[in-house]
Order: structure tokens, then sequence, then C-alpha cells
């Protein structure tokens, strides 16, 4: 997996229970995956078709690190699926521990919205990863 972008938990992003707001992360790792996808397929025109399940396995506090690292799964003809993972950072030992993670599909699309091929050389690099 590669990083891909960091955040820091703010309290503006704290739930009534006193952790990250769960659509907070969906929207940082959607945000962030989405990024990721349109460099790989050479265009900005990607948009988000499907977030598999999303799994919160620990509590994100305010003033904590996140870093949010995916590697691509699987190139189609017009998509492509990415796993990705959000970990907690602790900067005085170094240590990273995953505190979400999920699969995201997102399509190339063109102009008006239609969905367009991924480049053959996209498909040839990510056939065998």
């Amino acid at each position: 997996m590669i990083l891909l972008t960091q955040k820091l938990c703010m309290l503006r992003d704290i739930g009534i229970h006193g952790n990250l707001f769960g659509g907070t992360m969906i929207s940082w790792i959607d945000e962030a995956a989405a990024t990721y996808a349109a460099q790989i397929c050479h265009t900005p025109n990607m948009v988000t078709v499907k977030i598999e399940e999303v799994v919160f396995q620990k509590a994100v506090k305010a003033g904590q690190q996140i870093k949010i690292y995916a590697k691509v799964e699987k190139v189609g003809n017009t998509s492509i699926a990415l796993s990705v993972e959000a970990r907690r950072y602790n900067v005085y030992s170094t240590e990273e521990s995953v505190v979400c993670s999920t699969r995201i599909v997102f399509v190339r699309i063109d102009e008006v919205g239609e969905a367009v091929p991924i480049p053959q050389l996209v498909k040839d690099r990510y056939r065998n990863e």
C-alpha cells in the first residue's frame, strides 16, 4: 500500500460519542482514493461507484493523526477498484494501527458523465498486481 494523505482529527471532526465521526472518515477515504484513482487513470474525471463494507476497527480521538493508504486491486475496462486503509499514527513510537478499511470502485467518465475506457497502458501496468 502507498500513503495517499495524512489527516489530523480535530475537535470539529468529533461525533457525539467523543470519537471521529464515521462520515468524516468515509469522506477522507473517498477523497484520497478518488485522487489516487484519477492519477492512475490519467484523468480528473473519476466518480465513486461503490464503497463496499466499511469496517471501523478502532476509535479515533481528537489530536490523533490518521494516514490513509491504498493499493490497486483490479483495473477493468472503465473501472478501478482500490483497497483502502486508514491507520492511526503514534508520533512517539511511529507505530501505526488500522482503524478503518474498505474497498472502493471508481469509474472513468467523459465530460457528459458517460463511462469511458481506462488507457491500455494502465491496464497493462496493474494486470498482475
